[in-house]
């Protein structure tokens, strides 16, 4: 039986430089998903989210291996971010961002396999945290999303620390080179930050874009 890897047969989109913003044409691809608010070191939705998405993912790979023959590698973490007020991002004021986690599905996956698979999970769910678990669980949505022309560019470091360069890439190099934000701030996180040391994470920015000389026409 293949597995399908998606950070081999789509690389384009899971790997970058570190020294440029390149240009990207994203395809439309389903993912599993889940929304919230508030600061992601400490929210405790965003930690019933995430673990919802894994939980869900696995269920689902392990179905599709029984049902449909076809065996994938669960792929990496993903992330929308935004704010009503996007000064929070400048202010850091974590308990202000908007998010959307996800992780990307194979294309035979279906609604019936999601349903199958969340109805598993929730009977296994026991203890003093079961609430909040079957509520993530319930939570989960699968839909398809496409990003289209976007800049990405691979970073090494803390979280924290990606500020200066978004900021540069909204203030200088957007106008600089004719674009403008033409959907949300993503982040792809290709490594586990619990298991390497804290220069060493890696994370993919993408920043969805439009020519500025395609707002002046309309």
């Amino acid at each position: 039986m293949d597995k399908i890897d998606f950070k081999r047969t789509d690389r384009t989109f899971y790997t970058g430089k570190t020294d440029r913003w390149e240009l990207v044409d994203v395809p439309e691809w389903q993912f599993l998903s889940a929304e919230g608010q508030g600061d992601p070191q400490s929210s405790p939705g965003y930690t019933a989210a995430v673990s919802a998405l894994y939980s869900l993912s696995y269920g689902l790979k392990f179905r599709s291996k029984s049902v449909h023959d076809r065996d994938c590698v669960v792929g990496p973490l993903e992330g929308l971010w935004w704010a009503d007020d996007m000064q929070a991002y400048r202010a850091g004021d974590r308990a202000a961002w908007k998010w959307r986690m996800m992780i990307r599905q194979p294309d035979w996956i279906t609604e019936a396999d999601l349903e199958a698979v969340r109805a598993t999970v929730l009977g296994k769910i026991k203890g003093a945290e079961a609430e909040a678990s079957r509520g993530a669980i319930k939570a989960v949505a699968l839909n398809a999303y496409e990003e289209g022309r976007s800049l990405q560019r691979l970073y090494f470091g803390p979280y924290v620390d990606e500020a200066p360069l978004l900021i540069d890439l909204h203030d200088r190099f957007m106008p600089e080179h004719g674009y403008q934000p033409a959907g949300l701030h993503h982040e792809i996180y290709l490594n586990d930050p619990r298991k390497v040391a804290p220069e060493k994470i890696r994370t993919l920015l993408r920043q969805p874009v439009r020519a500025l000389a395609a707002e002046q026409e309309t």
